[in-house]
């Protein structure tokens, strides 16, 4: 029997800390145990540290999961909760996503102070994004607009727009909507036209292959249709070797046994791209990515990739 606290890594932005609470709150609920059999522990990313860069300049995803990964690996934490999109389709040796939670609304968020909707901002406006993925589709949508990196945490983005720095910004609908800021939202974009990057707006929990105590925690809390969609959603992405470099999209719909797959990438102007549909069983989710990433580096062929590097 568990004596002292399950111990729950998590970076500590406002963001991460209610997405670990909302772990920890689900699994207080699954087991009918007390809040004070979980321990909530904080730690600072590289990626947390660095903000002055965009996160292709300074190494990618992975400086958002390293310092969590090495205390999970070394039995210092239990679990550590992650924003999925943040994950790289590598995670180290041993280690593993074991559980999502029910994921949240996927879509991208518009902010505008010039305009209320992408589209009626004015020529030549600025918006301020961190993400190649939205700067590519800003420039697909409107290539008259300026875009400049936006980074930092959800309030800072949102003072730097308020203070006039830029004309929107944009930012993940869940987000906002867990952090209770969605009232800021004056458009959310459609996923049609402005896919999602790959598994946004779900939480992802990972622990140690082979830890079956940690497995029997978590089980109760795994959503199975987020489990399904976002496995899909990270087979194209590596596929693609996806990472912060790459201006990629991507969703998946569980209906039913059912599962469909939309994907898109694009050149960092905006100006070329290649989409797919696929669909199939959901038992088949990895796969389906997979055969969806294959077939749309194929028919982009190497060149297209160049402007990635």
């Amino acid at each position: 029997m568990q004596t002292k606290p399950f111990r729950i890594g998590t970076r500590g932005s406002p963001l991460a800390l209610a997405q670990a609470h909302e772990t920890r709150s689900r699994l207080m609920a699954a087991h009918g145990l007390p809040e004070e059999m979980f321990e909530i522990v904080v730690l600072s990313t590289t990626g947390d540290r660095i903000t002055d860069r965009s996160l292709s300049e300074i190494g990618g995803k992975g400086l958002f999961t390293q310092e969590l990964e090495e205390q999970l690996s070394s039995g210092e934490l239990d679990i550590a909760v992650h924003s999925s999109k943040d994950m790289p389709t590598k995670l180290p040796e041993g280690l593993h996503i074991a559980a999502y939670l029910p994921r949240e609304d996927f879509r991208d968020a518009f902010i505008g102070r010039a305009a209320s909707t992408l589209t009626a901002l004015p020529d030549g406006a600025t918006v301020g994004s961190s993400s190649l993925r939205r700067q590519a589709l800003i420039r697909r949508l409107r290539p008259d607009i300026s875009v400049i990196t936006f980074r930092g945490l959800v309030d800072t983005r949102l003072r730097k727009l308020y203070d006039g720095q830029v004309d929107a910004t944009l930012l993940a609908y869940a987000g906002l909507k867990r952090l209770g800021k969605e009232d800021v939202v004056t458009e959310l974009l459609d996923p049609a036209d402005f896919p999602p990057a790959p598994a946004q707006g779900a939480i992802c929990v990972e622990s140690r292959i082979g830890d079956e105590r940690i497995a029997s925690l978590l089980a109760p809390i795994n959503d199975h249709p987020t489990y399904d969609a976002v496995t899909c959603e990270r087979a194209f992405l590596a596929a693609l070797d996806g990472s912060c470099r790459t201006p990629i999209g991507g969703f998946a719909i569980c209906d039913g046994d059912h599962l469909k797959f939309s994907g898109l990438i694009l050149t960092p102007d905006g100006k070329s791209e290649h989409a797919i549909e696929v669909e199939g069983k959901r038992t088949d989710a990895e796969a389906l990515g997979l055969r969806a990433g294959e077939a749309v580096r194929a028919a982009a062929g190497p060149g297209f990739f160049e402007s990635w590097s």
